[in-house]
């Protein structure tokens, strides 16, 4: 019996002999009565709102052009990304490596240094021993600092370099990826002096 449809009359339709033999082979292999079999497809087609006059789906031609579209979109958007996002990150590294510092501070201390050497020397060419020892005093403190300085940054650089992630990109080479913070990058950029940029 039809769930749902035991007390309703049955009704007799009017088909083709062979169409009829045919939608009886279909219902025993939805093991489905005739009555359950039509309801389902005729339920089937209104739901999704299709006609069995439609053909469905796109032909393989159509579907392959539809889909080297979206590839050829994705591709488009993963070498965006790298442009914006990862190029910025590279130069950061580079930046890095050269140990550059900005233009404005180098100058400065280079005009310290002459400034100080300028008055601290003689213009016979003659020293006294304490000037020497202050010069000396002067440059061994200066390299002391410089040595810590290069010790910090070698620190900074080598917890940035375990910060490195190795990317095997489907579209392109592999590349790396720096999984950092923004306070870290800030941070950093501060310390470098490039927080200006």
């Amino acid at each position: 019996m039809d769930i749902g449809y035991e007390k309703e009359a049955f009704e007799g339709l009017k088909i083709k002999t062979s169409v009829a033999q045919k939608f009886r082979k279909y219902c025993k292999k939805l093991s489905q009565s005739q009555s359950m079999t039509l309801l389902l497809m005729l339920e089937f087609f209104e739901y999704n709102e299709i006609s069995p006059k439609d053909v469905i789906g796109p032909n393989m031609q159509t579907l392959e052009n539809v889909l080297k579209k979206r590839i050829n979109a994705v591709i488009s958007i993963v070498k965006d990304i790298e442009k914006q996002q990862t190029q910025p990150t590279v130069e950061m590294l580079q930046s890095l490596f050269e140990n550059t510092s900005p233009a404005g501070k180098s100058k400065k201390k280079l005009w310290q240094e002459k400034k100080y050497f300028e008055k601290h020397t003689l213009k016979e060419g003659k020293q006294s021993i304490e000037e020497i020892r202050e010069e000396l005093d002067y440059y061994e403190e200066k390299c002391s600092r410089l040595t810590k300085e290069l010790a910090d940054t070698k620190q900074r650089f080598k917890k940035i370099l375990g910060q490195l992630k190795s990317v095997n990109s489907t579209f392109g080479k592999p590349y790396f990826k720096l999984e950092i913070r923004p306070e870290e990058l800030a941070h950093i950029k501060t310390k470098l002096g490039l927080d200006n940029k």
